[in-house]
């Protein structure tokens, strides 16, 4: 079966919201922060347009992943850890072993996200979920950059 396209949308911009997520990560890990796009979505009365998001750190990243089985999100961990071992004889450890590790991690994965939004809602697959990974060993204070751009309400 061919490829199909759905009816073309098309609007203007009016609206254009921004906003920062702080967060606290509790060490290596992914943390979901769908709920609270969708909250910023919802407060900023988006409709139609995107979503763009922006992890201010060099050493965190963002990524969509699945979001119902959390033993993806555990084996994510132990591959990026085989990507970018701690004890690898890294030149740069100012801020101890999992500091260019964590760089890395952080290069591969990606600091901006862009997602559509259609009907004020984000258009993401059923089992996609938005995370900061943290990729320190320990907590950190994160911040993202939540900016809609599109129709508003």
């Amino acid at each position: 079966m061919p490829p199909t396209l759905s009816a073309i949308q098309s609007g203007t911009i009016d609206t254009i919201a921004s906003a920062t997520l702080t967060l606290e990560t509790p060490g290596e890990s992914f943390v979901e922060i769908t709920r609270e796009a969708a909250r910023f979505l919802a407060e900023a009365k988006a409709r139609d347009g995107t979503l763009f998001l922006f992890i201010r750190h060099t050493s965190a990243s963002l990524v969509i992943q699945e979001n119902a089985d959390p033993d993806v999100r555990t084996d994510l961990v132990t591959a990026l850890k085989c990507i970018a071992p701690a004890n690898a004889d890294w030149v740069h450890e100012t801020e101890g072993p999992d500091d260019m590790p964590a760089h890395i991690k952080s290069m591969l994965n990606g600091a901006t996200l862009t997602v559509p939004v259609a009907g004020g809602k984000m258009l993401l697959g059923t089992w996609q979920g938005i995370y900061v990974a943290e990729h320190r060993a320990r907590p950190h204070r994160r911040e993202v950059a939540l900016q809609f751009v599109g129709s508003g309400g």
